[in-house]
């Protein structure tokens, strides 16, 4: 687990200066520990509330409610739901990590292969049920939660530095700046699929054309796209 209990009061300090100081007066809140019974059972309650309810019900009372416990013994680990949208980041991540370890940083593969699977992997992702609501529900909480919007950020960032670890090899004529812009556009190009091929969605069968397309197209502009062009200068 990422993030200890002084940090994720610090942050939501930040976010949120009158609320967060006075839920950190008395007793310290935001302890947990992830393994335990009752944490694990908010966790998964969280999650499964924003997923199967939506955004507008991943309310601490509800997810109360769906973990079968009083509103003050999940408000005494999580005084407030943003610290368990920064754990669920937190632990995509780590596992989207072990995967690229595990999958992608294998050292037989070539750049130009890792990039293909990584295409591969993320769209394979966002046509599973999990990864079509979460995020989408993170997206709309991100337009009024400045906090949630800063975690949901923080997430792409490190997705963009995985992408860009191998674009910078498989185009060593661009700057560290131009290689994050690609990225960006990388990332963009896949995460914009999730509305028209993710689960559930009008599109969703045609999710392994569109994997074929990107992998062969992605992988082309990443090798090939100059600085000038970038710059978009004739």
């Amino acid at each position: 687990m990422t993030g200890s209990a002084s940090t994720l009061v610090h942050d939501l300090r930040v976010a949120d200066p009158e609320n967060a100081e006075a839920k950190s007066s008395g007793p310290r809140p935001g302890t947990y520990a992830r393994g335990t019974e009752t944490v694990d059972t908010i966790l998964k309650a969280a999650h499964d509330v924003l997923i199967e309810e939506g955004a507008s019900a991943f309310t601490i009372r509800r997810i109360a409610t769906a973990s079968g416990m009083k509103v003050g013994n999940v408000s005494y680990h999580f005084p407030r739901k943003e610290m368990l949208i920064k754990i669920m980041l937190d632990e995509l991540l780590d596992s989207y990590d072990k995967l690229l370890e595990s999958d992608v940083r294998r050292p037989n593969l070539s750049p130009e292969d890792r990039l293909r699977l990584m295409i591969r992997l993320c769209l394979d992702d966002i046509a599973g049920k999990r990864t079509t609501r979460l995020f989408t529900e993170l997206w709309a909480l991100a337009n009024h939660n400045d906090f949630v919007a800063d975690r949901v950020r923080a997430f792409y960032q490190r997705v963009h530095d995985f992408i860009g670890e191998v674009v910078a090899q498989l185009n060593p004529a661009l700057s560290p700046d131009e290689v994050q812009t690609v990225a960006l556009y990388i990332s963009a190009s896949m995460e914009g699929a999730t509305p028209f091929l993710g689960f559930g969605k009008p599109w969703a069968e045609k999710i392994g054309q569109i994997t074929a397309i990107a992998e062969e197209a992605l992988v082309m502009l990443a090798k090939s796209i100059t600085p000038q062009q970038i710059a978009h200068k004739p």
